[in-house]
């Protein structure tokens, strides 16, 4: 047997996969993964077309009787009993996030949010799965509870702690980490916020304290010395995304008529190096056309209104009397600093400028600033707005809402390690099981 196949790799299942920035992660890192569900059209089309079709690699090692298609974890969870009985024990890691946005800060932090308790369907795929290893993620606002709108806590117990507790009573050892992703190689003040749940049969005598996070910072320095990255300080935005400048040209977009979309410029630096590659690995030329690269249609009021912006102070929102002289509303209107790393990207692009440009950023730089391989192509609509932002996953919501695929690695890495060390090893999926 292989020491590559799928059977002889530890597996995982991603629930509430997005467009699959944790499974991209994960499958480099050498694990096999059995299968993902993700209910938006849109998003699931750009992990099919990456990451399931019979020409990507890496790849799923998808089962035949599950359909490719989109669904939620509940319907996953009542459809596919009986297989998943079948699998049960034999997967090493159920993963995922459910959605963060009824968490966020930047929302309303409703605590009645549908969305905030869908992580009751991970924990009931969990159950039904019985895996050595959970991890789930999410912005760090989970681990708070909830305050009324008249100032008083209204639950003293963050959906994190529940979720915790949840873990502990089926049987697992629980930690948890805020993971910096800029740490890790990753251009973004993003951080993220990790649970991670050990079966308490599946840990050798000695090793119930060793937390999974720790061996990713154990890692760190051979990880981003393997992708020739620096470990000294982090990655600004201009190193980032400088070769996908206006500056360097455009030409006529095919599939979005009427817009212009960039073509690459001149290569400078490692993570432009380690990301700006296809499928093979190739490095991808000047004037090639990146995926996802299109110029918003800016009036000249707007564009000029961007200049005048530019000239306000980098790196942090305008300030009050800024906004007051420019005539602008928007509070999170932010001009990025080009020395420093990315802020925190969020779904609504017009949050940001450009640190050169009078513009906002592109779904391509969106995606290099997640630390998604340029091949990597995002699918579906760029945009949409109105009451079906909160249905709808286009383009740059799933590159702002994904798992940098820097940070997933890293940790596919450690949980590699951590199961080597501190477990009994977790039995694999034979050929033909799943």
């Amino acid at each position: 047997m292989s020491s590559d196949s799928p059977e002889s790799r530890p597996s995982f299942v991603d629930l509430f996969a997005g467009c699959g920035g944790l499974s991209l992660g994960l499958l480099k890192a050498g694990w096999s993964g059995i299968l993902a569900i993700e209910k938006d059209p849109l998003a699931f089309k750009t992990i099919e077309h990456n990451l399931i079709g019979p020409e990507t690699c890496p790849k799923f090692d998808w089962p035949p009787w599950f359909p490719k298609e989109p669904q939620t974890v509940a319907d996953f969870n009542v459809r596919y009993e009986q297989q998943m009985q079948a699998l049960r024990g034999r997967i090493s890691l159920v993963a995922g996030g459910s959605p963060c946005q009824g968490f966020s800060l930047a929302g309303r932090r409703e605590r009645e949010d549908e969305r905030n308790s869908l992580f009751q369907d991970f924990l009931d795929t969990v159950a039904a799965l019985s895996p050595a290893l959970v991890i789930m993620e999410n912005v760090h606002a989970i681990a708070m509870p909830f305050v009324r709108s008249e100032g008083t806590c209204g639950n003293r117990v963050s959906v994190a702690d529940e979720i915790k507790t949840s873990l502990d009573a089926a049987g697992y050892k629980v930690f948890s980490e805020l993971v910096k992703c800029q740490e890790f190689g990753v251009p973004q003040g993003r951080s993220r916020y990790f649970i991670a749940g050990v079966k308490n049969g599946a840990i050798k005598h000695g090793f119930d304290s060793m937390s999974p996070f720790s061996l990713m910072t154990g890692l760190r320095e051979s990880f981003l010395s393997s992708k020739g990255l620096r470990c000294s300080s982090a990655i600004t935005i201009t190193e980032a995304v400088s070769d996908l400048e206006i500056k360097w040209g455009t030409v006529k977009s095919e599939e979005s008529p009427g817009f212009q979309r960039g073509v690459y410029g001149q290569l400078t630096g490692d993570y432009q190096r380690l990301l700006r590659t296809d499928r093979k690995g190739n490095q991808l030329k000047e004037h090639d056309l990146p995926d996802s690269h299109r110029f918003a249609n800016h009036a000249s009021s707007t564009t000029d209104r961007f200049r005048k912006i530019l000239e306000c102070r980098r790196g942090v929102q305008l300030s009050k009397e800024d906004r007051e002289r420019l005539g602008i509303s928007k509070h999170a209107t932010t001009p990025l600093a080009p020395d420093q790393p990315c802020h925190t990207l969020t779904t609504l692009p017009d949050d940001y400028l450009h640190y050169s440009e009078p513009r906002i950023l592109t779904v391509r730089e969106y995606g290099r600033i997640q630390s998604f391989p340029d091949w990597f192509e995002f699918k579906g609509k760029y945009t949409t707005g109105g009451k079906e932002r909160k249905n709808q996953c286009p383009r740059y919501t799933q590159a702002g809402n994904a798992v940098p695929p820097l940070v997933s690695e890293i940790l596919g890495l450690a949980l590699k390690e951590y199961i080597a060390r501190a477990l009994y090893t977790p039995p694999l999926v034979n050929e033909g099981q799943a």
